[in-house]
C-alpha cells in the first residue's frame, strides 16, 4: 500500500470530500458564514481563504493519498486565519500554538495509523517552522462526521486537556513529545525486524 501526504493547494482543493470543499464554518465568522452558504459562494470563499493563507503564512494542509487515491485531509492554520475559533467557551488558543482545524479520513481507510502519520507530518512541519504545540477544539459528545473532531480521538493520538468542558474542550498537543513518540515506534519497530529495515517506519513526507 503506497501513501503520501502531499500540501494542501489550490491545485489538489478538489480532492477534498465535496461537503469538505464548501465549507466554510472555520473560515468565516458565524455571520458571514451564513452569509456565504445563502448567496451560494462558500466554495468561492473556501478557496480564497485557502489562497490567502498559503500566501500570508505558507502551507496550512495535508492530503493523504493511497495508491494515489485521496483518501483524507488535515487543515491548521494560527487563530488568527481561524475567525471561528473565538466563538467556543474554552478560547482563544494558546499564542504559541497552531490551531489544528480539521480532518478527516475515508471510513475504508480509518483504522490503519494514517491519523497519527498525518498529526506527525503536521508536527514535523511547524517544528521547522518555530511553533511548540497544536491546538484542537474537541467535541466531547461527538456522533457522527462534523466540522469538529471528536476528544477522544485527540486524546487517542496525544493531544492532552489543556481546558475541560463537557461539549467543548480545548487540546493541546506538544510537537517534540509527538517526534519522541515517532523515534520509539521507529525503534521497536527496527528491533522487531531485526535491523533490516533500511527506512523509517514512519519517514518524513
Amino acid at each position: 500500500m503506497g501513501r503520501r501526504l502531499v500540501p494542501l493547494t489550490l491545485d489538489n482543493l478538489q480532492d477534498l470530500p465535496r461537503r469538505c470543499r464548501s465549507c466554510v464554518f472555520w473560515e468565516l465568522d458565524p455571520v458571514s458564514g451564513e452569509a456565504a452558504v445563502k448567496a451560494g459562494t462558500s466554495a468561492t470563499e473556501k478557496e480564497a481563504w485557502i489562497s490567502a493563507v498559503l500566501l500570508e503564512w505558507g502551507s496550512c494542509g495535508r492530503v493523504v493519498y493511497v495508491d494515489e487515491v485521496p483518501v483524507g485531509f488535515v487543515l491548521y492554520a494560527p487563530p488568527a486565519y481561524v475567525p471561528r475559533a473565538t466563538a467556543f467557551p474554552t478560547s482563544p488558543v494558546s499564542p504559541d500554538a497552531v490551531q489544528l482545524i480539521t480532518a478527516w479520513i475515508t471510513p475504508g481507510y480509518q483504522g490503519q495509523g494514517l491519523g497519527r502519520v498525518m498529526v506527525q507530518t503536521v508536527a514535523k512541519d511547524l517544528l521547522r517552522r518555530g511553533f511548540r504545540a497544536i491546538e484542537a477544539f474537541g467535541d466531547a459528545r461527538w456522533e457522527g462526521p462534523a466540522c469538529l473532531l471528536p476528544a477522544e480521538h485527540l486524546l487517542a493520538v496525544g493531544f492532552k486537556t489543556v481546558r475541560p468542558h463537557p461539549a467543548r474542550p480545548r487540546l493541546r498537543l506538544e510537537l517534540r513529545s509527538t517526534l519522541s513518540w515517532k523515534e520509539d515506534v521507529e525503534l521497536a519497530l527496527d528491533r522487531l525486524l531485526g535491523g533490516a529495515r533500511k527506512e523509517p517506519a514512519l519517514r518524513p513526507l
